[in-house]
């Protein structure tokens, strides 16, 4: 065992599970579920993220009705899947999860960056069962096809080869500092949680699978229309910081101007849409500010 292993495990013992494991067919989903009644809420994180990142939302939506968070496959609790990473084993292993374990429909769901993409695959899978949305400075589905030129080979860790990430894990190298490798990514609360746990030993190759196959739902998705279908969108108020990742200031204020353009064209998905700014928040708005998520769910509640 190398001294970044052990060091995990032994850090895995202070943050004992605070889910139950569901099986979706052949493996398990650690799925985190508080509150009763119904329409249950459901929470679907961003690329690279889990259900502990959803806490301070779940926890004040938990007095209103049932709330569920997960971990997707092959992260942090979840155990990995045999199968690809599409959007649409993911959305069926949740709506599988969600069977088993009686939530409530219908459903509220709740949709963070990447995430966002993932709870819109739901919602035309399943319309019956979705009663609103709420994306959070969700992923537009033309961003990667309005962006390419700007950044032909992508940006930040997610462009990164998996075994780059995988080696500086693995190596214990992201310890270092306190995990300061993770500035930007990881809140610094959740960095031990994140070293420990959420970065499992599929965790980045998982990550990176899920970017590589969203082309065809991106494509799916496209004059999406909900119908009356009540959706939420809050976008950051706060840039991105493009220069950590190495971009230019002209191409960081394009890329943000393409980014913001394409939430407030997400209005058209549905004549019941509005548009709300988290004013203090950057893209981790579940961690920034999740009380305007909470704010938004809690009026699609009826409250």
């Amino acid at each position: 065992m190398t001294i970044e292993q052990a060091q995990a495990a032994a850090g895995r013992a202070e943050h004992p599970m605070p889910g139950a494991l569901v099986d979706v067919g052949g493996h398990s989903l650690h799925v985190v579920r508080a509150g009763e009644g119904g329409p249950t809420v459901v929470l679907e994180a961003g690329s690279g993220e889990v259900a502990s990142g959803w806490q301070a939302v779940a926890t004040a939506l938990a007095d209103d009705t049932t709330v569920i968070r997960y971990d997707r496959a092959g992260t942090a609790w979840s155990e990995p899947a045999g199968t690809p990473r599409t959007a649409d084993a993911i959305v069926a292993e949740l709506h599988t999860g969600l069977d088993k374990i009686g939530a409530p429909k219908p459903y509220i769901l709740v949709g963070h960056s990447l995430g966002g993409l993932y709870v819109r695959e739901f919602a035309r899978q399943h319309p019956d069962d979705v009663a609103g949305l709420v994306l959070v400075d969700a992923r537009p589905e033309d961003d990667a096809r309005r962006t390419a030129e700007l950044v032909p080979n992508g940006a930040g860790t997610a462009a990164l080869p998996t075994w780059i990430p995988s080696l500086l894990k693995a190596t214990g190298v992201l310890r270092l500092g306190q995990g300061v490798l993770l500035d930007g990514l990881v809140p610094a609360s959740q960095r031990r949680e994140f070293l420990d746990v959420t970065a499992s030993p599929t965790y980045f190759a998982t990550q990176r699978e899920e970017a590589d196959l969203i082309g065809p739902t991106e494509q799916a998705l496209r004059d999406q229309d909900l119908g009356a279908l009540p959706v939420r969108i809050i976008t950051r108020g706060l840039p991105q910081d493009y220069a950590a990742a190495g971009i230019d200031a002209g191409t960081g204020a394009e890329l943000e101007r393409i980014w913001q353009d394409g939430q407030r064209r997400m209005l058209a998905l549905s004549t019941d849409s509005r548009l709300v700014v988290a004013e203090r928040s950057g893209h981790l708005v579940p961690a920034e500010q999740p009380e305007i998520i909470v704010a938004q769910v809690r009026e699609l509640l009826g409250e």
